[in-house]
């Protein structure tokens, strides 16, 4: 199988570095190409406009088995348009919405297998779990997906709506939770952490070292997740004891139903409870 990967950044370079294919890698960028490549076994470059790859190759070596798409949710589906074309099979992307990539990926490349993927954690935490929009399932997709599993990855199944809807919970209102946080606090010595804010401290340290572009693009496509965040925190603002008491209440019931689906069997009394405050 010969895999195209359009867009060398580190999601690119984790997709073409885990399939069980031959991989090119295209950027704009040739060097960053040339990077991923070398970091590959047996990847070689391609060019990133269909075009010039058309007129340097003959007809089979310009078209790929799969195209990936990896480049920012921004522009996915710009990308997607001209690309999908050099696909024989199927056509993914891992531009972590799904959305706009799905649409063009149905515009675009009618007739092939789709893949939507977003894998929800950073390259240098894999393996973890990997939500999956099966759009148009086949042969090569499944193999894909094998992969991916071989790899020690949990490949999940969802919809578009599923996934979109969740990611203005669990990326935009979480980064805009964390940031705020630190926006909000002042520096204190160690010994005055308790393991709430310590932790806290931990999760914006690690945050505010990542790519801030990449939390910009999900902050403005999950919008309503942090204008969620932020009427939650004026209703916080705003409250006496009394309504303090009720958004409190309003929090664990909402926790604690989280927590009895995911973890049904455990019977927990107040007693077992540890005050982290």
């Amino acid at each position: 199988m010969r895999v195209l990967v359009v867009g060398a950044g580190t999601m690119g370079r984790w997709f073409g570095g885990l399939v069980d294919a031959r991989v090119a890698f295209a950027d704009a960028d040739p060097a960053a190409a040339d990077r991923a490549a070398a970091a590959v076994d047996d990847a070689e470059t391609a060019p990133l406009d269909p075009n010039d790859a058309a007129a340097n190759a003959d007809a089979d070596g310009a078209r790929f088995d799969v195209v990936c798409v990896a480049v920012p949710m921004t522009v996915a589906p710009d990308v997607i348009a001209p690309q999908a074309s050099r696909a024989t099979s199927a056509v993914v992307d891992v531009a972590g919405e799904m959305g706009g990539p799905v649409s063009a990926m149905r515009e675009h490349a009618p007739d092939l297998e789709r893949l939507s993927l977003h894998p929800l954690f950073a390259p240098e935490n894999a393996p973890g779990s990997i939500a999956a929009v099966h759009d148009q399932p086949g042969p090569v997709t499944d193999a894909l997906r094998d992969s991916l599993a071989a790899s020690g990855n949990d490949v999940f199944d969802t919809t578009v709506d599923e996934h979109d809807t969740a990611m203005e919970s669990v990326q935009a209102a979480t980064h805009a939770a964390i940031l705020a946080w630190r926006l909000a606090t002042d520096d204190v010595r160690e010994e005055f952490h308790t393991p709430l804010s310590r932790e806290l401290a931990d999760l914006a340290a690690h945050v505010t070292r990542q790519e801030p572009r990449v939390y910009a693009d999900i902050a403005d496509r999950y919008a309503a997740g942090r204008h969620a965040l932020a009427d939650a925190v004026a209703r916080l603002a705003d409250a006496d004891h009394d309504a303090f008491l009720d958004a409190f209440a309003d929090a664990s019931e909402r926790a604690h139903d989280a927590t009895d689906t995911a973890h049904d069997a455990t019977d927990t009394t107040h007693d077992d409870v540890t005050d982290h405050r």
